[in-house]
């Protein structure tokens, strides 16, 4: 079974900056695309970035410039440095991988538990 953990969720103010972390553990045999959701109440889950095993990345216009992602493949773990943060960056956030644990079988998707994110002042 494969879990992913999130941490580094928190209260920052506005202009603040946070570091999200999660980290994938279980039965792994490779990690593909790797990315960050988020779900504020009342609002659908949407894309905030994501990044190829080889390190292409994407994100959405609105975190463009403030946000990054990167990933760790030794530790599979993917990271989102959020700077500049906004009241409306609040939401919970979800990391979410696309993971095959054995080579013989197709790749599943996986969900994390979500780490909350509020901006306010």
């Amino acid at each position: 079974q494969v879990q992913l953990v999130e941490s580094g969720g928190g209260l920052v103010q506005p202009g603040g900056s946070l570091r999200l972390s999660c980290a994938a553990s279980g039965s792994i045999a490779s990690i593909y695309v790797m990315g960050w959701y988020r779900q504020a109440p009342g609002k659908e889950r949407e894309l905030v970035a994501r990044i190829t095993r080889g390190g292409s990345t994407n994100y959405a216009d609105s975190v463009k410039g403030r946000f990054t992602i990167s990933r760790d493949n030794a530790k599979n773990t993917v990271y989102l440095q959020m700077n500049n943060l906004k009241p409306e960056d609040t939401a919970v956030y979800y990391c979410n991988g696309d993971i095959r644990s054995d080579p013989r079988y197709g790749l599943i998707n996986y969900w994390g538990q979500g780490t909350q994110v509020t901006v306010s002042s």
